[in-house]
């Protein structure tokens, strides 16, 4: 786990790197799809893992009390659609800030 530490230290470095030995007279790195990419990236894989995070313990609460299946369920569905809504206004801010 520490080699996999120093490994993204030593990318992270690297990224940051080139504008600061940037000669005066070169021009501009566009760094916004590097942006847009771990940003999109992000949103996408956190709410995968709370989408499935919140089906999980649907399934765990339907397996012990089946009675309440119709309850669960409406909250389910706002909650996906909520979570999911997430990663669409994040890809929405996205688009808004490259134009």
């Amino acid at each position: 786990m520490r080699k996999l530490q120093y490994v993204f230290m030593a990318l992270a470095a690297l990224c940051f790197a080139i504008p600061a030995f940037a000669q005066s007279g070169s021009a501009v790195i566009d760094m916004a799809p590097i942006g847009v990419g771990l940003g999109m990236g992000l949103a996408a894989g956190l709410c995968g893992l709370g989408q499935g995070r919140a089906v999980g313990s649907t399934t765990e609460a339907l397996a012990r009390n089946p009675g309440t299946r119709a309850g669960l369920m409406t909250f389910l569905i706002i909650g996906l659609a909520f979570i999911e809504s997430l990663t669409l206004f994040t890809f929405a801010m996205i688009i808004i800030k490259v134009k």
